[in-house]
C-alpha cells in the first residue's frame, strides 16, 4: 500500500512539473502573472487558460488555440461590490491590452451574489479561492496556478492533473448541472477533437 501511495504522489508531482514547464513557455500566462502580481496578493489564473494551454501543447496547436478568455480569480470578502471587481478587471485589461482574448476577473467572494440570476439556482458563499475552484465544472478545469515575484509556482488542483493531461472531460458534479456540463463538453470537443468526454451518467 505504501509503495502504491508513493507512486501516485510521484506521478502527480511529475505532472505538476510538466505543467509548470508548459506554463513557463507560454508568453501569455507569463505576462498575466506579472500583471496580477502588481495588483493582487493572492490570486489564481485558472480553468481554460491553463488546461487548454496543456491541451494545445499535447495536440500540437498554437498556444492560444480555442481559448476564449483568461480567468483571473481573487478573494476579497472585505469588498463585495461589483465596482471593486470591475476596477481590478479594467486595470488588468489595460496592462494586458495586447492579449488576443478577453481577460475575465472575478472576486470569488461575491459569486453567490449573481450566480442565481445567471444560472437559475443559488449557491452558498465561497470561503476561499480554493473552495471556489473545488466547484468548477470539470475535473480537468478545476485548476488554479499562480507565480509569485520570486518565480515560485503554486498549483491548486483538487482532483489532480491526470484528467487534464489525459485529455479527459469528466463532470465535477459539486455544483454544475447536466445541461451546463454537456454544453461545455460539446464546445470543447469541437475545438480539441481528441478529447475523451465521459458522459454525465458515467
Amino acid at each position: 500500500m505504501s509503495g502504491a501511495n508513493k507512486h501516485e504522489i510521484h506521478t502527480e508531482a511529475e505532472l505538476e512539473q510538466k505543467l509548470i514547464e508548459i506554463v513557463e513557455r507560454n508568453n501569455w500566462l507569463q505576462e498575466a502573472f506579472g500583471a496580477a502580481n502588481h495588483l493582487l496578493d493572492e490570486y489564481y489564473i485558472g480553468a481554460g487558460a491553463v488546461n487548454q494551454a496543456v491541451w494545445n501543447e499535447i495536440s500540437g496547436f498554437p498556444p492560444q488555440h480555442g481559448i476564449g478568455d483568461m480567468d483571473i480569480v481573487y478573494f476579497n470578502d472585505g469588498d463585495l461590490t461589483e465596482e471593486g471587481e470591475k476596477s481590478i478587471e479594467m486595470k488588468l485589461q489595460s496592462m494586458l491590452h495586447a492579449f488576443p482574448f478577453k481577460i475575465d476577473v472575478k472576486n470569488e467572494a461575491r459569486v453567490h451574489l449573481w450566480y442565481e440570476k445567471k444560472f437559475g439556482y443559488a449557491i452558498q458563499p465561497y470561503t476561499s479561492l480554493e473552495a471556489a475552484i473545488d466547484t468548477w465544472p470539470t475535473t480537468a478545469t478545476a485548476i488554479g496556478i499562480r507565480k509569485d515575484e520570486k518565480g515560485t509556482y503554486r498549483v491548486y488542483a483538487p482532483y489532480g492533473l491526470g484528467d487534464m493531461f489525459g485529455m479527459i472531460v469528466r463532470a465535477n458534479k459539486v455544483q454544475i448541472t447536466k445541461a451546463i456540463y454537456e454544453a461545455k463538453a460539446v464546445k470543447w470537443k469541437g475545438r480539441w477533437p481528441t478529447l475523451t468526454v465521459i458522459p454525465w451518467e458515467g
